[in-house]
């Protein structure tokens, strides 16, 4: 997996530039497993078309609408780690990201600023503000920002409903590909579901896979749906080549809406925990192990239980059941239908936290 950050290093020696002057060169950062996602569904792929139909917007609607509220992070790493004294060199990490309200917060991926010793977020309008990091959550590769520009400069993008996505749907993304600002490209939702790997190793349920063009630079730049709404975070692309092959990969917005409102209530992201190993099986998924003292197992989960159902959605896989359950937030309750011994239970379960 290739994150699509991209990154301009520029060496400083004293007074001197080390290894000659600034150059774009991507960054492809491997997880370890190495192993392809997964997915419940997919379609073939095709290209949306920029002519509106009834309920939906074009692309260029939508690029004429959005574009003022997605911006430019670039944030600079300085290693001081020189064998030469006195000596120190700055790379800058290049990203995307998008206004999320008219108080200045900006939401990006967290891997566009880790290690950031400075931020800067340039507006739509070429204004540059000096950004200040709110909070970040590795475990979801997200992270919020803070710039004081003032609310007339601020257009906060309106976030759909991921869970409402389905494939072969059009999509949008807007973005800032190799520093060309404001790129706009379109494709459609080629499988939802996918399980990635945020930059701790830790796996990002119910990942929107796409095949609209996203390479290096498009990190933390919003994914649209057609109706103009934001329904994902653009973070990683599966590549051969390190540039875009057609398969790029989204965190969904109700992850990036439950993440981005702990980060700005100054809180410790916390993430759902249903308590219980699964794997996928014929019509849900089957229930291996239930932690002792979880929610599922004060609920009356157990051993062999198919879980069929949550609050009336059908599973269809173990991926589907934790991109559900990340969708929530501790303390949530969340109705399980579960298949045992030929029968059928609903249990009630509260979500406890991971």
């Amino acid at each position: 997996m290739t994150w699509t950050r991209n990154r301009v290093v520029a060496g400083l020696c004293a007074a001197t530039l080390a290894g000659g002057g600034a150059g774009a060169t991507a960054v492809a950062l491997t997880h370890g497993s190495g192993s392809t996602p997964t997915a419940t569904t997919a379609a073939p792929t095709s290209v949306a078309t920029n002519t509106a139909s009834k309920g939906t917007l074009s692309v260029s609607q939508i690029a004429k609408r959005a574009t003022t509220g997605v911006v430019e992070v670039d944030a600079t790493l300085t290693d001081t780690q020189s064998p030469y004294p006195g000596s120190s060199s700055e790379s800058s990490a290049e990203g995307t990201g998008f206004v999320y309200d008219t108080k200045g917060h900006i939401v990006t991926n967290q891997h566009v600023v880790d290690g950031a010793s400075k931020v800067r977020v340039k507006l739509s309008d070429g204004s540059t503000y000096t950004a200040t990091v709110v909070g970040t959550d590795v475990s979801t590769d997200l992270a919020v920002l803070h710039v004081d520009a003032p609310a007339s400069k601020l257009t906060p993008l309106t976030l759909g409903d991921s869970s409402a996505v389905t494939v072969g749907d059009g999509v949008v993304a807007i973005g800032n590909p190799f520093g060309l600002d404001s790129t706009v490209t379109s494709g459609i939702v080629s499988a939802l579901d996918r399980e990635i790997s945020a930059p701790d190793g830790t796996p990002i349920e119910g990942a929107i896979q796409t095949d609209a063009a996203i390479n290096h630079g498009n990190s933390g730049g919003p994914l649209f749906n057609l109706a103009g709404n934001v329904i994902g975070v653009t973070s990683q692309i599966q590549s051969d080549s390190g540039g875009n092959d057609g398969v790029g990969f989204a965190i969904p917005s109700n992850t990036v809406k439950t993440v981005a409102d702990q980060l700005i209530a100054g809180k410790t992201v916390q993430h759902a925990l249903l308590g219980v190993t699964v794997g996928s099986a014929t019509g849900g998924a089957a229930v291996s192990s239930v932690e002792s003292g979880s929610g599922a197992d004060k609920a009356g989960v157990q051993n062999g239980d198919v879980i069929t159902a949550v609050d009336g959605k059908s599973i269809t896989s173990s991926q589907q059941l934790r991109a559900i359950i990340a969708s929530h937030k501790p303390g949530d309750s969340v109705a399980l239908t579960v298949r045992r011994s030929g029968s059928t239970k609903t249990l009630q379960v509260t979500l406890g936290s991971r």
